[in-house]
C-alpha cells in the first residue's frame, strides 16, 4: 500500500515503487521526518524520534526534524506557517486532531487536521502517493472556523527535510532575458540558500525547483533529492543548513509583501510542492519529472505541431498580403501551424500604443482576419494567433476609458516598462473584459492556438477599489485570477491550444502547465546559445512543452554564423518552431528546411514522449549530445552538436542510454551506410561522432531489429 499508518507507534508512511518517506510523533508531541530514501522497514524508524528536555540545544535538533512548522515557542528554523489573530497574538500552538487516508483521482492521500489549542484555526497537510514515478505531491491549507478574521503572514506548501550527509550540493538554474535556464551548483553551508521570485511571476532569473545531493552525483548515478513548486506567481525556496547538519528546505508563496486576510469560514489552500527521491542521478530525476508533467499536470493534447511565427520577419508591420506570402512558404516547407505575432490589433505599430485594444486592425487585414484564416486553411495549416491580455499601453482606448484598471499607488507615477503597465486582473471588471474579448476572438473565427504573453513585471502593485487589508494579497489574486481566465478558455475551447509567454522564459511552473500545452523557454533563438538553456529547461521540464525556433542566422543577439543543419538539430531536440523571415530565405533553404521537418515529423514521437537521456554537456566539453528512447527501447534518436573543432583527431565516443542491452540495433547516421550493433555494445563502449569543423551536427537514429 502507498500509505501506512502505524498507529501504534504514530508513524506515518509513505511507500513508493523504489522509496520510502517515513515521518511521525515524539514523546512530545512534534511530528518529526525520520528518514526519505530507499525502501526500509518503516517500523523499524521508531527509535529515531527524538524527545530531549535537557538543554535547549535539543529543543533546537528536534524543531529542525520537525515535518512542518508552525511558527512559535522555540522554533526557529524557517517557518512554514505563520498567523495574525485578531487580538494580535501571532504565536501558534497546534494539536493534531487526526488523520485520513483517501483515494483521489486513483491515487492515495492522507490527510492530517491540526487545531490549534485556544484559536478556531484548523490546517491540514496533504501527502499525495504517486507510487510508480517515486514523487508525493504536498500542501497545506488553513482553514478559519471563528467569526472574526485571522491574517496570514506565510504559508509554505512543504518542508523537506534532506537526510543527513557529509556534505550538501544544491543544484537549481539562474539567467536573465536571452540567458534563462543557466545550471548552477551551490555547496549549502550554515544558513540559508534562497531562490525567489519577487516580479509577480516565476521569472528568468530563478524557477522554483531544487536538487540536493552529496556533492558526487552525475547524470546518471547517485542519491538526488528534489522538489518542484507549482505556483506561477512570487515564490520562494529555502534550502536552510542548520549548525548540527541538518539541511530541510521549504518552499512556497514568498511571504515578502504578502499576506492573505483568512475570512471566517474561509480555506486558503497553499499550491503543490511535488517532491522526489532517485538513486540514478540527475537524468534519473528528470525522466521521473518529465513523465509527471505528461501523466498528471498537462491538458491532455496531441503531438506539438511544427509552426511557422512571423514575429521576426515582420516585426509590427503587419498585413494580410505579406502574411498569405509567408504562409504559402511556411506550407511549401511542411509547416502544420501559421502564427501571426503581436501587431495584428488595435493601432499597434509599435510598442508604445495599441496594447489593450482587442479589435482587427482594419487597414492591415482590409478583408477581415477571417481571409487570411482561410488562405491559411488552405494551404494546410492551422491557424494561431498572439494576445497579450494582462498588459495595456498608456496610448491605448482602454487606458483612456480605464485608468483605474491598472495596478498603481495613488500619488505616484506608474513605471511602465516596455511601454507598458499590468492590468489589475483580480479586479472583477477587468477580468471580465479579458474573457470577453478572448471569447469573441476563438468565437468568431477558427483559430486552434494562442500564444499568451505578457512582457512585463508587475510594479506599484496598488488594487484600485481593494480595502487597505487587502492590498498585500495582490500577488495571489492575480495568479488565481489568472488560473481562472485560462480554466475557463480551455473549457469553453477546448480544441485551443496554448503557449505560456512572458518577457522571454518566465512564468514556466508546474501550476501554470496545468493549463498550458507548450511553453517559451527564451527570447534568445540562436542556436548554439540554445543548447544551454535547453538543457537547464530539460532538468525539470520535458522536451514536448519547449518550444525551439529555428531563426535566421547571423542572429541579432550574437552576430554568429550557424549552419541550417545545425539550427533545426537544436530546435528537433523539443517541439520544432520556424521564426525566421523566410521571405528571404533561398529555394535552396527553403527545400532543406523541407528536408529537415520531415525528418524531424519522423522522430517527433520520440522527442515529444520519449525518454531523454542527456549524454554530454558543452559545461564540460566542446560537445553536447542528447538521446531520446521510446518506452520499449526499440527506437531511438540522438542529436550531437560541436562547439568547434579543439583538438586534433577523433572525438571521443559516445555511449548511449536506455537501450536494451541484448537486442541489435541499425544505427543511422555515423557512417555512410547503416551499421548493426548491440544494445550493449553501444551504452559501454559506445559509437564514433564523426564531426569536424565549428557547428557541426548529427542526428543518429536507432531501430531494434526483430528478434
Amino acid at each position: 500500500m502507498p500509505i501506512t499508518v502505524h498507529d501504534d507507534l504514530r508513524i506515518y508512511e509513505l511507500s513508493t515503487n523504489q522509496t520510502s518517506y517515513v515521518f511521525g510523533f515524539n514523546a512530545r508531541g512534534i511530528l518529526q521526518h525520520l528518514y526519505w530514501g530507499e525502501p526500509i522497514e518503516a517500523r523499524d524508524c521508531a527509535h529515531r524520534l527524538l524527545a530531549f528536555h535537557h538543554s535547549s540545544f535539543d529543543f533546537e535538533v528536534e524543531r529542525e526534524v520537525e515535518e512542518y512548522s508552525f511558527w512559535g515557542g522555540a522554533s526557529y528554523v524557517e517557518p512554514t506557517l505563520k498567523v495574525q489573530f485578531a487580538d494580535g497574538v501571532r504565536d501558534l500552538k497546534m494539536n493534531l486532531e487526526g488523520h485520513q487516508v483517501e483515494v483521489q483521482d486513483g491515487v492515495e492521500r492522507l490527510s492530517l487536521t491540526w487545531k490549534d489549542n485556544h484559536y478556531p484555526l484548523l490546517v491540514r497537510l496533504h501527502y499525495r502517493v504517486i507510487p510508480e514515478l517515486d514523487l508525493i505531491e504536498r500542501y497545506a491549507e488553513a482553514v478559519n472556523c471563528g467569526d472574526e478574521p485571522v491574517v496570514v503572514e506565510n504559508i509554505q506548501s512543504a518542508a523537506w527535510p534532506i537526510p543527513m550527509q557529509p556534505h550538501y550540493r544544491m543544484t537549481h538554474v539562474t539567467g536573465r532575458w536571452a540567458g534563462e535556464y543557466q545550471l548552477r551548483e551551490t555547496v549549502l553551508s550554515e544558513g540559508k540558500k534562497t531562490i525567489e521570485s519577487r516580479r509577480g511571476f516565476t521569472g528568468s532569473h530563478a524557477n522554483p525547483w531544487f536538487a540536493i545531493d552529496n556533492g558526487i552525483a552525475t547524470e546518471s548515478a547517485g542519491n538526488v533529492w528534489f522538489g518542484a513548486l507549482g505556483w506561477s506567481g512570487n515564490w520562494k525556496i529555502v534550502a536552510e543548513k542548520t549548525n548540527f547538519n541538518h539541511v530541510r528546505v521549504t518552499g512556497g508563496i514568498h511571504d515578502f509583501d504578502s499576506q492573505w486576510t483568512l475570512q471566517p469560514g474561509e480555506t486558503f489552500a497553499a499550491p503543490v510542492f511535488v517532491g522526489g527521491y532517485t538513486a540514478r542521478g540527475f537524468g534519473g530525476m528528470s525522466r521521473l519529472v518529465h513523465d509527471y508533467q505528461r501523466d498528471y499536470i498537462l491538458p491532455k493534447s496531441p503531438l506539438r505541431k511544427v509552426l511557422y511565427n512571423s514575429w521576426e520577419a515582420t516585426a509590427f508591420d503587419v498585413n494580410a498580403e505579406e502574411q498569405i506570402e509567408l504562409a504559402k512558404r511556411a506550407a511549401k516547407m511542411g509547416v502544420e501551424r501559421f502564427v501571426v505575432d503581436d501587431g495584428w490589433f488595435g493601432q499597434r505599430h509599435s510598442d508604445r500604443a495599441g496594447l489593450g485594444d482587442w479589435y482587427v486592425n482594419p487597414e492591415k487585414f482590409p478583408n477581415g482576419l477571417g481571409a487570411l484564416i482561410e488562405k491559411v486553411h488552405e494551404l494546410g495549416m492551422d491557424f494561431g494567433i498572439w494576445v497579450e491580455p494582462e498588459s495595456v499601453n498608456p496610448d491605448s482606448d482602454l487606458y483612456r476609458n480605464h485608468p483605474d484598471w491598472v495596478y498603481h499607488f495613488p500619488h505616484r507615477e506608474g513605471t511602465q516598462l516596455r511601454n507598458q503597465l499590468a492590468l489589475n486582473i483580480a479586479k472583477p471588471e477587468v477580468k471580465q473584459y479579458i474573457l470577453r474579448f478572448m471569447t469573441d476572438l476563438l468565437s468568431s473565427y477558427p483559430i486552434n492556438f494562442i500564444k499568451w504573453d505578457f512582457n512585463r513585471t508587475i510594479t506599484e502593485p496598488g488594487m484600485h477599489g481593494f480595502s487597505p487589508e487587502q492590498q498585500k494579497e495582490v500577488w495571489i489574486r492575480h495568479v488565481r485570477s489568472l488560473y481562472e481566465i485560462w480554466s475557463e478558455l480551455r473549457e469553453k475551447f477546448p480544441h485551443v491550444e496554448f503557449e505560456t509567454c512572458a518577457g522571454g522564459g518566465s512564468r514556466i511552473d508546474f501550476g501554470m502547465l496545468r493549463y498550458a500545452d507548450q511553453a517559451w523557454p527564451s527570447d534568445n533563438t540562436d542556436a548554439f546559445d540554445r543548447l544551454s538553456i535547453q538543457e537547464g529547461f530539460s532538468y525539470m521540464y520535458a522536451p514536448q512543452i519547449m518550444m525551439c525556433w529555428v531563426t535566421d542566422s547571423p542572429n541579432g543577439l550574437n552576430g554568429r554564423k550557424v549552419p541550417m543543419a545545425f539550427r533545426f538539430r537544436s530546435a528537433m531536440t523539443g517541439s520544432l518552431g520556424i521564426g525566421g523571415n523566410l521571405r528571404e530565405w533561398t529555394e535552396s533553404e527553403i527545400v532543406e528546411a523541407g528536408q529537415h521537418i520531415r525528418e524531424y515529423k519522423v522522430v517527433r514521437p520520440l522527442v515529444q514522449r520519449g525518454k531523454q537521456y542527456r549524454l554530454a554537456s558543452l559545461r564540460d566539453s566542446a560537445t553536447s549530445a542528447v538521446q531520446y528512447v521510446n518506452p520499449e527501447a526499440t527506437e531511438s534518436v540522438v542529436f550531437a552538436f560541436l562547439h568547434s573543432q579543439q583538438f586534433a583527431g577523433r572525438l571521443p565516443y559516445l555511449k548511449l542510454q536506455g537501450l536494451a542491452g541484448d537486442r541489435v540495433y541499425a544505427v543511422s547516421g555515423i557512417h555512410k551506410d547503416e551499421v548493426r550493433l548491440h544494445g550493449s555494445t553501444l551504452m559501454n563502449a559506445g559509437i564514433p561522432l564523426p564531426m569536424r569543423g565549428d557547428f557541426d551536427s548529427l542526428m543518429i537514429r536507432l531501430e531494434a531489429l526483430e528478434e
